[in-house]
């Protein structure tokens, strides 16, 4: 169990990359850190494997403090970006070097390799050098080393953002199987929701430093606690429309709802809040209705087996996802109907 006390980081010039996180990440749990780029999430990753010192705040594995214990006495195995794999080393040596390190005898750290090889198809190309191997492969024979010093948890730093997009899906899938086998607490720093979506028994969505929501991936889905959250999450992001409550209902972008009509968060008395919607719980009508938001046709985006739809509303651009056959031609005039939706006073959510 990792926990993490009021940890803080202040690098020279005042940049404070971490704000007082707490966090608490299960035995076993696979958990993911989720943000845009500088929010914090790697250098969070980088002081759990004591690759930063913290500025203040306290570190604990399984109740133990591990603020001050360098990398190599934490018990993590840390798998980065680039994989970080010796180019002048075959892969046997590359999967071994933890071992050797410890200094557990040749043959057995050899053996130790090939047995970890072998679990990740590995074993044709134990002779090859990196730059003889594929991105897939690289990535996989990094994924071996940290595999064959049995470590106490695995942090992943985008360990999957060099690959194409094929092999990202592969590789995730694998990952998530290979973690489960393994039953390592696994802390997965990423950029990419969908990856964090599909991946994690939990997410911790940060933002300057900061954890703006912890949860399981359904409750981020599904009930983002701010509007950052809501634009941030989902393969398209959360429409997010002006709206005003009053005593009658909300009237958003050109549509009236009646109060509490298909929404999760309570309003009462008049008021300026944020509707959130997704696209895919948008219905499309081409037949007028007061309490579906009115729009024009603008642009029609492909994605297989469904088509992204964009309107153009008396409250800005709202999107909605149709089933493939079911396209509006572009300029006509068409409405969304929302199936489920939320509401935000001050970019948080109501509830």
């Amino acid at each position: 169990m990792i926990s993490l006390h009021g940890l803080t980081k202040v690098f020279p010039g005042g940049v404070r990359a971490l704000d007082g996180i707490d966090l608490t990440v299960a035995d076993g749990e696979f958990f993911a850190l989720l943000g845009p780029s500088g929010c914090g999430k790697t250098t969070l990753l980088r002081t759990i494997a004591g690759l930063e010192t913290p500025t203040g705040g306290h570190i604990r594995f399984d109740g133990t403090d591990v603020t001050r214990l360098p990398p190599g006495d934490r018990d993590v195995a840390m798998v980065f970006q680039d994989y970080a794999i010796f180019p002048h080393m075959d892969v046997t040596a590359n999967i071994a070097y933890p071992l050797r390190i410890k200094k557990v005898p040749r043959e057995r750290r050899t053996a130790k390799a090939a047995e970890v090889a072998a679990r990740l198809s590995l074993t044709e190309l134990l002779r090859r050098r990196p730059a003889e191997l594929s991105g897939g492969q690289q990535q996989r024979v990094a994924l071996a080393r940290a595999i064959a010093c049995h470590p106490a948890a695995f942090l992943f730093d985008e360990p999957l953002s060099n690959l194409d997009a094929r092999l990202r899906l592969e590789a995730r899938t694998f990952l998530k199987r290979l973690q489960r086998e393994l039953a390592v607490t696994t802390v997965f720093v990423t950029h990419d929701q969908a990856e964090a979506l599909a991946l994690a028994d939990r997410i911790a969505v940060m933002s300057d430093g900061r954890m703006i929501q912890v949860a399981t991936p359904a409750e981020i889905f599904h009930r983002p606690a701010t509007t950052f959250v809501a634009s941030f999450i989902g393969s398209t992001p959360m429409n997010l429309l002006p709206a005003h409550a009053t005593a009658a209902g909300l009237r958003v972008a050109g549509a009236t709802f009646p109060a509490h009509r298909d929404l999760t968060g309570d309003f009462t008395g008049d008021g300026d809040l944020t509707y959130g919607v997704r696209p895919e719980y948008l219905d499309l009508s081409t037949t007028e209705r007061p309490d579906a938001i009115p729009g024009v046709v603008s642009v029609l985006e492909n994605l297989g087996t469904h088509t992204l739809v964009t309107l153009e509303s008396p409250g800005g651009i709202v999107q909605l996802v149709v089933q493939e056959g079911e396209e509006p031609e572009l300029g006509t005039h068409a409405w969304a109907v929302p199936r489920r939706a939320l509401l935000y006073r001050d970019g948080a959510l109501l509830t």
